[in-house]
């Protein structure tokens, strides 16, 4: 199984980003989650086939319309077997 760990920055919030990334994520039938950061930037964390995952980070890159993505960057990775299915929309307390 592999896995990705990104922070994606730009104009991700308010675009419905974290819904386009869910809704590709489990039509590739990937394990994980999609969050919001407090700074503004979105953090996600899949994995599955390679295939699908270099398919989901391909479509972080890019976005839906409306978002803006200036920057994807790798983040220390997460175990692959603590991601569970389906992928969902992780919400976080704002600090």
């Amino acid at each position: 199984m592999n896995g990705i760990h990104l922070e994606i920055r730009g104009r991700v919030q308010g675009v419905g980003f974290r819904w386009f990334i869910r809704e590709t994520a489990l039509r590739l039938d990937l394990a994980g989650w999609v969050s919001n950061r407090s700074d503004g930037n979105v953090e996600l964390a899949a994995a599955g086939d390679a295939h699908a995952v270099e398919r989901l980070e391909a479509a972080a890159r890019k976005g839906p319309p409306g978002a803006m993505v200036e920057e994807v960057r790798s983040l220390p990775a997460i175990d692959a077997a603590t991601l569970t299915r389906p992928f969902g929309i992780v919400r976080r307390e704002r600090l």
